[in-house]
């Protein structure tokens, strides 16, 4: 017989043994329970001003440091067979052969312009503005004048279908060819285009498009996010072109997010410069330049391009310009802009100088005051001073430098340039006036405008002097004395 620690011993193997035998061997291999494939929802705890993610909730976002901004979201776990994706392996570069017409006209100048010749197939271009700007009447008379046999599908989450018929009647939009949904959801979005299967989409507007599984309402940096990324999916895999308008902040910027703009190929900015002077420009491009404008008048009818407009922004006088006023040919792209630069200087409140600017960086009129101060012995120390560009033109390129050194002399000493003078050039901080890009085109097109004096930089040597008119110098202090000389002489 058995002592009772054996026949414990024995009491435990033979009921491991009839455990064994009563599980079915199926299941005796299983790791998972039956029902791992259909796990609860994830509960994760999103920022609504960042979009981090924490696992649980906390007072303050670890992220952007907001406090109370962590909201509750349910999210969707994926089972193990829908987590595996189609294996993908490299291929050599020299073995894609070259497709042809990877581009479309979209069927309006100044846009194919600003996108470097036309929409590129199965590309994503957000297009962001100030409310009001003209940014859904541009994608509207997109969809109706593009040249494409394809479908084309407008979604609108912001108007009903009256609205957009209304709208397209006012504009005298071609609607035969544009399929319309107005939704929000984005699983009926994507539904729609895998059905559609349409050539060009746009959404209007990405804010208003929400995914029901992630549980937040829309315009949140999680929602924005998300649906960027889906729609951008669907339409590079089926070669369609993704326009998607984007809210604005107060700041200018494009709402949410920063990681959109990183999402997509294009991000286009619509300003506004007179009150129907419209400019569409690029801050990204992967299948194009940055540096073009797309010019744009609004009327009655919708957006009007416009085709010639180097005087657009030139106020047209008799006789001598008001002191401050100095033109100056800008070069945006492959075109020429005459553009009138304008400062005024008062003095002091309160003994501090300071520098209002709005389309040029203040930090360049402070600096360009400066190099007055040090080579023409003019102090700005104990002014204001104001600097503005005619028509709302923003200018950045660095060829404006000399005509705001001569405004600010201008300004300063209450002397006017002559009628019919232009200047351009940057200037160093050692009072040189150095070379800029394009200097003979510049040029060539200040006297087709009808300026009879050009002054600018020394052109090299090896290049064909462009016009006698043109006056070249070398340094800021010989330039002054020349635009002003017989005014110089007066005073003195």
């Amino acid at each position: 017989m058995f002592n009772n620690k054996q026949n414990n011993i024995i009491e435990i193997l033979f009921k491991n043994i009839f455990i064994y035998d009563t599980v079915p061997k199926a299941d005796c291999c299983l790791l998972i329970p039956e029902n791992e494939g259909n796990m609860k929802d994830k509960i994760s705890f999103i920022c609504s001003e960042c979009g981090h993610s924490e696992p649980r909730w906390l007072g303050r976002c670890p992220e952007c440091g907001t406090w109370n901004s962590l909201e509750e979201v349910k999210v969707k776990k994926s089972s193990a067979k829908n987590a595996v994706s189609e294996k993908k392996i490299p291929v050599p570069l020299s073995s894609l052969g070259e497709e042809e017409e990877t581009r479309f006209d979209s069927g309006i100048d100044e846009l194919n312009r600003v996108l470097g010749g036309g929409i590129m197939k199965g590309s994503a271009i957000l297009v962001g503005g100030e409310p009001g700007i003209g940014k859904s009447t541009l994608m509207l008379q997109l969809a109706s004048k593009i040249k494409t046999k394809g479908r084309i599908l407008y979604v609108s989450g912001e108007e009903s279908l009256k609205q957009l018929k209304m709208r397209a009647r006012r504009l005298e939009s071609d609607v035969l060819k544009i399929e319309v949904l107005c939704e929000s959801e984005l699983s009926s979005i994507t539904e729609a285009i895998e059905n559609l299967r349409p050539v060009l989409i746009i959404i209007d507007s990405i804010q208003m498009i929400y995914s029901a599984e992630t549980g937040s309402i829309p315009g949140t940096p999680t929602q924005v996010k998300l649906c960027t990324y889906e729609l951008n999916d669907y339409a590079k895999a089926r070669s369609a072109a993704l326009f998607l308008i984007g809210h604005v902040t107060k700041e200018g910027l494009i709402a949410g997010p920063k990681i959109i703009e990183h999402l997509v190929d294009t991000v286009l900015y619509f300003d506004q410069a007179e009150s129907d002077i419209r400019i569409l420009r690029a801050t990204k491009n992967r299948f194009g330049p940055t540096h073009e404008l797309g010019l744009f008048q609004m009327s009655e009818t919708g957006l009007i391009q416009i085709t010639d407009p180097a005087s657009l922004f030139l106020e047209h006088r008799d006789g001598v310009p008001p002191v401050g006023v100095v033109t100056v040919p800008v070069f945006e792209g492959t075109r020429v802009l005459m553009v009138e630069i304008q400062s005024l200087v008062v003095p002091a409140k309160g003994g501090i100088s300071r520098v209002f600017s709005d389309k040029i960086d203040s930090r360049r009129v402070s600096r360009l005051a400066a190099v007055l101060e040090k080579h023409l012995k003019m102090p700005f120390f104990d002014v204001d001073i104001y600097v503005n560009v005619a028509g709302g033109f923003k200018a950045t390129e660095v060829g404006i430098d000399l005509a705001i050194c001569l405004s600010l002399y201008s300004a300063k000493t209450d002397l006017t340039l002559e009628p019919g003078t232009a200047v351009f050039g940057e200037v160093s901080l050692s009072g040189e006036i150095r070379p800029v890009p394009h200097m003979e085109r510049r040029v060539k097109a200040s006297l087709d405008m009808g300026f009879q004096q050009v002054y600018g930089p020394i052109m090299k040597e090896n290049k064909h002097k462009t016009s006698e008119s043109y006056n070249e110098y070398a340094v800021i202090r010989d330039i002054v004395r020349a635009v002003f000389v017989d005014q110089i002489k007066g005073k003195n």
